[in-house]
């Protein structure tokens, strides 16, 4: 159904919200370049030690809880490099649930490098915005 690489990416990202939801910081970590750079919409170009430190942050027994879910809508490979276009909806849950979960979503377009036969996070631009909470 899809090509070696691309369904190597595929399972990258899969991997990436996995690792997020356990708060497996390091397996995050491991999935992405020395040089990879975020760009976040209204902030600064985030780099690798600058989401390690935030990411490190988010993980513990009392942190918040985050879950999301990336639905990938194409994937393209060019040689040793690859985007893939995808919505990301990401939950955010405060420690103790007391408070309401913050829900930010939109769109990502995400560039990956081969390096020594495998496929790293190399920039990530992401324009999530909060969502109105749902009436329940």
């Amino acid at each position: 159904m899809y090509s070696e690489d691309e369904a190597q990416i595929r399972a990258l990202i899969e991997t990436w919200m996995v690792a997020t939801r356990a708060g497996d910081v390091e397996a995050v970590m491991g999935l992405m370049t020395d040089d990879v750079v975020f760009l976040l919409p209204g902030r600064p170009p985030m780099s690798r030690a600058d989401f390690q430190a935030a990411a490190k942050l988010q993980a513990g027994d009392t942190s918040p809880r985050i879950d999301g879910t990336s639905e990938i809508q194409e994937v393209q490979v060019a040689g040793g490099w690859a985007f893939a276009r995808s919505h990301l909806k990401v939950t955010i849950t405060p420690p103790g649930g007391g408070a309401l979960p913050i829900v930010r979503a939109g769109p990502v377009l995400s560039v990956f490098r081969k390096e020594q036969g495998r496929w790293l996070l190399a920039r990530d631009a992401n324009m999530l915005v909060v969502q109105a909470p749902s009436a329940a």
